[in-house]
């Protein structure tokens, strides 16, 4: 078929439209951003559970079969969504150590508990429902004391052990259906190719994560300090994350967008906590928060404190679309830390929304450098490859995220679009119904779908 010409692309349908550019080799940014947003599946819902601090039935929406599987499909997808875990052995081990204290307080002994520092700059924790639980490099350099990260961790516990974490992110996950369920219906009367997943939501938590009740909050503060204190820590450390937290939102409020719409804080919060360590945890308050400890222990990445509030600062600029503003920010870390992963991917991804993917790919390729097992850079690169009218060298990309890191539906489609740029239609074909097998939700599924259709292989 002849090459349509731009005027008769700008009337076709999305699908159609999105097609003749890549087979033109001419993607527009919009294209590239959407592209490096390609969805994961989420997985079935089932059941109702009993909670094991309480004893009452709940309506988990998983049971703890669904949960396990939640952790092994799902944790490392959004631990890579968070730019992985930081390169610094000592401190991931330091930070598992004072999990472990806590693992051994818990009520679920059925849990396999794991800790890890992402390199995220925003400030946030989070766990999934069997127990992997993540703390951001911007969260860690907050903190002051190891009583502050325990009462940070026993929180997360809290929310797996009362089961909060089960129940809510069920929710999530038929919302998330819900919402995906819209957008195709949208996109079916858009003359426009919308992106599903904006530069904006790529920062931060996932949609999957769970969004936490105030009710739930109490139970896993009271929970969470609890662990703590049975594990040997003063029971102020609650106090003092919370009021920590409270007046940095005070102080720049967009940084803890994410984790307070996650975790709703109140000032009655801090008050509950405080008349807690004051009367039921009082013999605690002359024990050590080892805070010479945690500064010890924690001082390699303390030293990157500059360089992740240039990155907090690039982030915001980036999430108001921002560009130049951002890029200032960026350089300001990589001037301060060449070296650093999240600075060179962030980068990267600013000179992307640019339309300057030349030098957007150097940062790329130096993010890879740096970290060669972590997804993100390698995703990034595929798509300014594709965007530079170079599938093949996109294909073996993806071919390697594979390697490190399997199971992500998006990176199926990926793959497809990049055969389908080669002119390999029936490799291409046999991608998009893999990744339609997987889903069959959302904008990049409809486009597969498309695609089938226009090859003959679905009526």
């Amino acid at each position: 078929m002849a090459p349509r010409t731009a005027r008769s692309a700008r009337r076709a349908p999305p699908a159609e439209a999105f097609a003749c550019r890549l087979r033109q080799g001419r993607l527009t940014r919009r294209d590239s951003l959407w592209l490096f947003g390609a969805a994961v599946a989420a997985p079935a819902l089932t059941g109702c559970a009993t909670s094991p601090v309480t004893g009452e039935r709940i309506l988990a929406g998983l049971t703890p079969d669904d949960e396990r599987e939640i952790d092994r499909r799902q944790s490392p997808h959004q631990f890579s969504q968070d730019l992985g875990a930081i390169q610094d052995t000592p401190v991931n081990a330091y930070v598992a150590d004072v999990g472990a204290r806590l693992d051994a307080q818990a009520h679920r002994r059925d849990v396999s508990y794991s800790y890890r520092v992402l390199n995220a700059n925003y400030v946030n924790a989070y766990t999934f429902p069997a127990g992997s639980v993540g703390v951001t490099r911007g969260i860690l350099v907050e903190l002051d004391s190891e009583a502050e990260l325990a009462a940070l961790l026993g929180h997360e516990l809290a929310h797996v052990n009362a089961r909060h974490t089960a129940q809510q992110q069920g929710q999530a996950l038929l919302a998330q259906a819900a919402v995906m369920g819209l957008t195709i219906g949208a996109a079916a009367t858009d003359s426009d190719w919308t992106p599903l997943i904006g530069l904006g939501s790529q920062i931060g938590a996932s949609a999957l994560l769970a969004r936490y009740s105030r009710s739930h909050e109490r139970e896993a503060d009271a929970l969470g300090q609890e662990y703590m204190v049975r594990a040997g820590y003063p029971a102020d450390g609650m106090v003092g994350l919370h009021r920590k937290l409270l007046d940095e939102n005070a102080r720049q409020p967009g940084l803890l967008e994410t984790m307070f719409s996650s975790h709703p804080m109140s000032a009655e919060r801090v008050q509950t906590a405080q008349r807690l360590a004051e009367t039921r945890y009082a013999a605690t308050r002359g024990t050590s928060a080892q805070r010479e400890r945690f500064m010890d222990r924690t001082a390699s990445l303390r030293a990157l404190k500059p360089t992740i509030e240039a990155c907090q600062r690039g982030e915001t600029a980036m999430a108001r679309k921002d560009w130049g503003a951002a890029q200032e920010q960026f350089t300001t870390a990589l001037r301060r830390t060449p070296g650093d992963y999240a600075a060179n991917l962030r980068m990267a991804q600013c000179l992307q929304a640019q339309r300057k993917l030349t030098e957007a790919r150097r940062y790329a390729e130096a993010a890879r450098r740096i970290y060669p097992t972590e997804g993100q850079a390698m995703k990034l690169s595929a798509t300014l490859k594709l965007a530079q009218r170079e599938p093949a060298a996109a294909l073996d990309e993806l071919q390697a995220y594979e390697r490190v890191l399997p199971g992500d539906p998006g990176i199926t489609f990926l793959k497809g679009v990049s055969l389908e740029a080669m002119g390999q239609q029936r490799p291409a074909a046999e991608q998009y119904a893999a990744y339609l097998r997987a889903t069959q939700q959302g904008q990049a599924a409809q486009y597969a779908a498309s695609r089938l259709r226009a090859w003959g292989y679905l009526r």
